[in-house]
């Protein structure tokens, strides 16, 4: 669970350097660093707390970086490729509240986390692509 968020950590810093070559927004990209480093962090004692508190974690960060992938991709849609980090965006922020929903009921499970990362990998990889063919 906390290679993720370190996985993504790793993904912005080569976004950043990418974007600062083109003279492209970075700032929200250094708020992405900084919310993915300090989950991977609070992941650590959450996993000690039990699964509702690894959920709560999960989703506060879902939250917040899908927030910020919005801004990021709205702002950069004119570089094209951009409808994945924008749809990713979402479907984060949406996701990250139902894991702090379901962290209060009875049936807590990280079993949605796998999906969630299936999809956010599917998501990193055809932002790569096609990132990738723009360039």
């Amino acid at each position: 669970m906390v290679i993720y968020p370190l996985f993504d950590v790793a993904c912005a810093v080569v976004d950043v350097r990418s974007a600062a070559t083109d003279g492209g927004p970075v700032r929200h990209l250094y708020l992405n660093i900084a919310l993915s480093a300090a989950t991977a962090v609070g992941l650590a004692p959450a996993a000690t707390s039990g699964i509702p508190a690894v959920l709560r974690v999960w989703g506060a960060w879902a939250v917040t970086a899908g927030l910020v992938q919005l801004v990021v991709g709205v702002a950069r849609r004119r570089m094209g490729g951009q409808w994945a980090m924008i749809a990713s965006g979402g479907i984060s922020t949406l996701a990250g509240v139902s894991f702090a929903a379901q962290a209060g009921g009875a049936d807590a499970s990280l079993k949605t986390l796998a999906g969630y990362a299936f999809l956010g990998g599917v998501f990193f990889l055809v932002s790569a692509l096609r990132l990738g063919r723009a360039a």
